[in-house]
């Protein structure tokens, strides 16, 4: 419920920043109509504070109505206006995995792009499983502002009441949802690394303590159910070609002056086009068991006989072995390469769920209990300093 109370001065500020046109100005006083969705953008902008939202309990809800399985779709910030974007991969990766819990549901997957034009995106998303793209077309919605876009969702979440909402943890969700999370006054769940169906609730699975244990999480008070999910821990769907989804446009009124941040120059850095860790089909990582920068370098050179990239576990890159770009983990980076070769990783947890979705895993360990071989595919008993000289000296000969 939302209320203006005898505070209210007419100063007319919460207008123009309501996105659905929810706000008329009576007797100078502001009067929400039936279009708003308590997204709470008035309220952030009301100067002497006479605008409130009051929600209700959630153990007291009915969330009956509450319906879908939402993914919020990313888009590269890379292009200019009016150009298409490409769609995040973890978008597809997100879909495949919602796209299962749906049909456990019997509910519809829907996808949620906010653009400033859409460039056909219900084609790949449709053929990554979504039944329905809820479509926000406007031009402030060019570039991400936490600001607009949570407006935005909130006012979606709000009108439509998915069952639960799913977004990559990139920079840009594990900036979006929370804001969208704590003004709907529901959970988050964050990194997960599993989701199920149980009890017809989201069974939410994250590291935790360190990446000691892996805890199971429900939210029986909440809707929408919301996670941020990892990238690559998701396995990818094969497309099907042709399959496309519905198209729901949805209008919003945006004001700049939502925007509380403004950006002043924004550059991206793509490492001289060098391919990043988490995109590459194949990564060499290495260790504390390489002992030595020197020694792990040799990792570098049997990287680029084979066209890969090179890895590290956390141990490796606190001893300086290698940048802290390069580290595989949880505190690192989370890649499903289709190979990946470990070199004196001994396979701590919190490594092994930075890379147990890879396709093949072979690693050298001279431990022949190490943690790494219950994950490999293939496992080598040995000395990784015998092992990687001969390797590179046979790559070589071919």
């Amino acid at each position: 419920m939302i209320e203006v109370s005898k505070k209210c001065i007419g100063c007319t500020k919460c207008v123009p920043v309501c996105p659905f046109a929810a706000i008329n100005m009576i007797d100078k006083k502001a009067v929400m109509n039936e279009a708003c969705t308590l997204c709470g953008a008035c309220v952030q902008v009301c100067p002497v504070q006479a605008i409130t939202i009051t929600r209700e309990e959630a153990s007291a809800k009915d969330f009956s109505g509450y319906r879908g399985v939402w993914v919020y779709v990313q888009l590269d910030e890379a292009g200019e206006k009016g150009h298409a974007k490409k769609i995040k991969p973890v978008t597809f990766e997100l879909l495949s995995a919602g796209r299962r819990l749906a049909d456990e549901l019997k509910e519809d997957l829907c996808a949620v792009v906010l653009t400033d034009k859409n460039h056909g995106y219900e084609k790949d998303l449709g053929a990554y499983g979504a039944d329905k793209v809820y479509m926000v077309e406007h031009d402030e919605l060019f570039e991400y502002n936490t600001d607009i876009f949570s407006t935005v969702i909130v006012g979606l979440v709000n009108r439509h009441k998915p069952s639960a909402m799913l977004y990559g943890a990139t920079i840009q969700g594990r900036d979006l949802a929370p804001r969208v999370a704590s003004t709907l006054y529901v959970g988050l769940t964050a990194d997960c690394t599993a989701l199920a169906i149980k009890d017809g609730l989201l069974l939410q699975s994250r590291p935790a303590f360190g990446g000691n244990i892996m805890a199971d999480i429900l939210a029986p008070n909440s809707r929408p159910q919301m996670s941020t999910v990892r990238p690559n821990v998701m396995k990818m769907a094969e497309p099907v070609l042709g399959r496309t989804a519905v198209v729901v446009r949805e209008s919003a009124k945006l004001d700049k002056s939502l925007r509380r941040v403004k950006v002043l120059e924004r550059k991206l850095d793509h490492g001289a086009g060098a391919v990043k860790i988490e995109n590459a089909n194949i990564i060499v990582s290495g260790g504390r068991g390489m002992k030595t920068r020197e020694k792990f370098k040799q990792l570098e050179e049997l990287s680029k006989l084979l066209g890969g990239v090179v890895g590290a576990s956390r141990a490796a890159v606190d001893l300086g072995f290698k940048e802290k770009t390069h580290q595989v983990g949880q505190s690192g980076t989370t890649v499903s390469p289709k190979l990946y070769l470990s070199f004196g990783i001994s396979g701590a947890v919190q490594h092994i769920v930075g890379m147990k979705a890879s396709d093949v895993i072979i690693s050298v360990n001279k431990d022949p209990n190490a943690p790494i071989f219950n994950v490999a595919k293939y496992g080598i008993v040995g000395d990784a300093h015998e092992i990687v000289p001969k390797l590179i000296e046979a790559l070589r000969k071919n």
